[in-house]
């Protein structure tokens, strides 16, 4: 396993979701306080930042090679070097407490995202929805807490995700064809004293990578055991989540936070915020899943607005 490097110099107070482009060879990640998406290609002035004017709590790529996000004010396509997005639907304008949280693109092609309460995020007045091909939204889940950590296995025939307040890893039954998920169960607990769950990525053997919440590191479990299978420590407590990037997804990335650290966990964590790499991690990842946006071609979306 390669060595634990720092990225770049940039620092995130939330830094999180981070997504490989496998037609750029480049990394994105965000930063859900200051509404920052960053894009990261490799040299010295590879790095380009976007900032949407809000919070954000995730992005997806489109195939048209646009971004699909999760932003406060609801569902957006974002044309980032452009710097422009197009508003989508906001599913819970109702209830201006809550913000979006993780989200992904399922196999299909379609983006999940969940909400949480945007206070102190302790409030089961979370959901999670579908943005479906045609653009039409629709809720899977109510009562979530903080929504984090989808994935779905090689076969699509399996969801995982997480609320991290509980601590655990739930599996459910996934029908590709309609995006329907069933049977819920537990089947990863995370101990107490060893962080929160946060984000998760999934290595195309199937085992599960879990980012800990001040848990100072991210861990491979197997989903069918329960079992820790490895584990790696950063210098910082509050790991966020982990994607795998490279052109063979060799690479390992995970962002980190430095929000609520107080001035003299700061001191002992200068890297917080940062978002850190292990080149040639001895694992590989799954290729990231698209939003499937031919039902809605970009160019003929008028009304584009300026961030």
């Amino acid at each position: 396993m390669g060595t634990l490097e720092v990225v770049t110099d940039q620092k995130s107070v939330c830094g999180e979701g981070p997504v490989w482009d496998r037609q750029t060879n480049s990394i994105y990640w965000i930063d859900i306080v200051t509404g920052d998406i960053h894009r990261y290609q490799g040299g010295a002035r590879d790095l380009v930042t976007l900032n949407v004017g809000q919070k954000i709590g995730a992005i997806a790529q489109c195939r048209s090679g646009h971004l699909v996000a999760a932003i406060k004010t609801g569902l957006s396509f974002i044309d980032f070097d452009n710097k422009s997005h197009w508003p989508i639907n906001d599913p819970e304008a109702d209830i201006p407490g809550n913000r979006f949280n993780d989200g992904k693109c399922d196999p299909s092609g379609r983006f999940w995202a969940g909400t949480m309460d945007d206070g102190h995020g302790l409030k089961a007045m979370g959901s999670l929805y579908t943005l479906e091909r045609d653009l039409m939204v629709k809720k899977k889940q109510t009562g979530l807490t903080i929504p984090n950590g989808l994935v779905w296995d090689a076969d699509k025939k399996t969801f995982y995700h997480i609320d991290t307040p509980t601590r655990k890893v739930m599996a459910f039954d996934y029908d590709d064809h309609n995006g329907e998920i069933s049977n819920p169960r537990e089947i990863i607990s995370i101990p107490q004293g060893e962080g929160a769950p946060d984000g998760m990525a999934i290595d195309d053997e199937g085992m599960l990578w879990i980012a800990h919440w001040d848990g100072w590191k991210v861990s491979r479990w197997c989903p069918d055991t329960g079992s820790q299978l490895d584990g790696i420590s950063l210098p910082v407590a509050r790991v966020t989540s982990c994607t795998f990037g490279k052109k063979d997804l060799g690479d390992l990335y995970i962002t980190t936070a430095k929000v609520g650290l107080s001035d003299e966990e700061l001191l002992k964590q200068p890297l917080a915020g940062s978002l850190f790499v292990i080149k040639d991690s001895g694992y590989k990842g799954l290729p990231a899943n698209t939003f499937d946006n031919r039902g809605a071609a970009m160019e003929l979306l008028t009304g584009w607005r300026s961030f």
